[in-house]
């Protein structure tokens, strides 16, 4: 539709649910004239492997640890990709690691 998006909601507690995500209008105050600017209010991101990952620098970097990783080793390239702890981004359901090493 042209002014409405209509997508999944992947996690939480309403995941599964259909939701509608209308264009909202955006109109800057700061500016010597006047104009009116209707957009989605969504974000572009990407996604990609640990294996893919090897070798690359990101600027910003976000892990899911909802599932386990196979080894040690794919843990350490995907936490390893940035140089500022700050940009690093760890997601872990219930504050838990299921990627032990002894």
């Amino acid at each position: 539709m042209n002014n409405v998006t209509q997508s999944t909601i992947i996690k939480g507690s309403f995941k599964g649910e259909e939701v509608l995500i209308p264009r909202i209008p955006i109109i800057p105050t700061d500016l010597p004239f006047h104009f009116k600017r209707i957009q989605f209010p969504v974000r572009l991101a990407f996604a990609m492997t640990i294996n893919k990952s090897q070798g690359q620098s990101l600027e910003v970097c976000g892990i899911n640890l909802e599932f386990s990783c196979f080894s040690h080793g794919q843990l350490y390239v995907a936490s390893s990709r940035v140089g500022e702890p700050f940009s690093l981004f760890i997601f872990a359901p219930e504050n838990k690691n299921k990627n032990n090493v002894y």
